[in-house]
């Protein structure tokens, strides 16, 4: 049987479930606007070190124009009852200025796990695990064929 506590943690799974593909949803959109009511005005992440929405609306805006048609296929979701992880497929095509890269015309695919941490309902703070190296591969600005040979080692 469940109790209160537990039909709280289910329901609180669930609302952070709906938060990542509503931001899902918005980025694919393109909806910067929408984000406004999906994150905290202070939202952070380290990682990128952005110390505001605005800072990751800045972000997404530099990432649009080089990158117009980038998407994000949701593949998994999966939360607890202060975060959601969503692990996503990434494709676009390199069409204009990106991170300082001339436009390439190339097209790209890869991976990426997003991590929101929620607190009352809203994103609070951001991380993400991926591959800038295979992106920039992909975008043949680098050469890169994954780990040095050197590092693997037989069993």
């Amino acid at each position: 049987m469940i109790d209160s506590v537990e039909r709280k943690i289910f329901s609180l799974i669930d609302e952070n479930k709906a938060i990542g593909r509503k931001m899902m949803e918005a980025v694919n959109k393109q909806d910067l606007d929408a984000l406004d009511d999906l994150l905290v005005p202070e939202y952070m992440n380290k990682q990128l070190k952005l110390q505001s929405r605005e800072d990751l609306k800045e972000i997404l805006r530099r990432q649009y124009k080089g990158m117009p048609d980038v998407h994000r296929t949701l593949e998994d979701i999966i939360a607890d009852e202060n975060s959601v992880w969503i692990k996503v497929t990434i494709t676009g095509t390199h069409t204009g200025e990106y991170r300082g890269i001339a436009p390439t015309g190339k097209k790209y695919v890869m991976e990426a796990v997003p991590h929101y941490r929620i607190v009352d309902g809203k994103i609070v703070e951001g991380w993400s695990v991926w591959n800038p190296l295979d992106l920039f591969k992909q975008l043949g600005v680098i050469e890169y064929n994954g780990f040095p040979d050197e590092i693997i080692q037989p069993i």
